[in-house]
């Protein structure tokens, strides 16, 4: 712990550091608690420590997905562009209930109010869509990282946006191409892509993404993609 600095992140963010996440076995299954500093530091990865997480794909009627730019002060992948918002459900009765989903769909709702401002009368948790977890691994620096059982969620709503500058520096609605553009600059070298983005993008969105109006054709209940 001793190594484990976080001088670059704001007051907000360091509070959210002793939130008490899912932590998980390979096949989703409950099997603990633990602090999001103690999931997030690539000493405990290493280890095994995994942790249930959320990312969301928020799309308008115009079919476009937003896409955010996490704040400089984020703990892991700071001012890196992702998907339209992700976090943790968190170690609570209401968050751990796994019919439907429904535990990490309520942990969804509870965010997207926090992080993306949306009013609570413009997105329901029917609104939200489970389609499929992804098993991910991924470093951020040399002390702290990623390790999730991730649920992948789909919105279709048009919402109205006010973010929390502690969390976004900025976002935008993108078409697929526009998408695949910023993709391959990631590629480049010319602006960081966080690497769960680009597994939501090539494994899922694509092939997705012509089918919106007909997407829950691709629910996978038991489903956990290995990446």
């Amino acid at each position: 712990m001793s190594d484990a600095t976080v001088d670059w992140i704001d007051g907000h963010q360091l509070q959210r550091l002793d939130q008490m996440l899912i932590v998980v076995d390979e096949n989703d299954k409950v099997i603990g608690a633990d602090t999001k500093r103690n999931c997030h530091q690539n000493e405990n990865v290493e280890k095994g420590l995994l942790h249930r997480a959320f990312s969301v794909v928020l799309f308008n009627s115009e079919k476009k997905v937003l896409i955010q730019r996490r704040a400089d002060t984020k703990l892991t992948f700071p001012g890196h562009f992702t998907d339209s918002f992700s976090s943790h459900p968190l170690s609570n009765p209401e968050e751990l209930e796994e019919k439907d989903a429904l535990g990490v769909r309520r942990a969804a709702l509870r965010r997207l109010q926090a992080e993306l401002g949306i009013p609570e009368d413009q997105v329901s948790l029917e609104d939200i869509v489970f389609m499929t977890r992804y098993h991910y691994k991924a470093k951020s620096d040399v002390v702290w990282g990623e390790h999730e059982v991730c649920y992948l969620l789909l919105i279709r709503k048009d919402v109205t946006i006010s973010t929390d500058p502690s969390e976004i520096s900025s976002f935008d609605y993108l078409t697929r191409e526009e998408l695949e553009g910023l993709l391959e600059r990631g590629a480049r070298g010319e602006v960081k892509v966080t690497p769960w983005l680009r597994i939501i993008a090539e494994r899922f969105l694509y092939g997705w993404w012509p089918y919106l109006d007909e997407v829950t054709q691709f629910v996978e209940l038991d489903k956990i993609h290995r990446v």
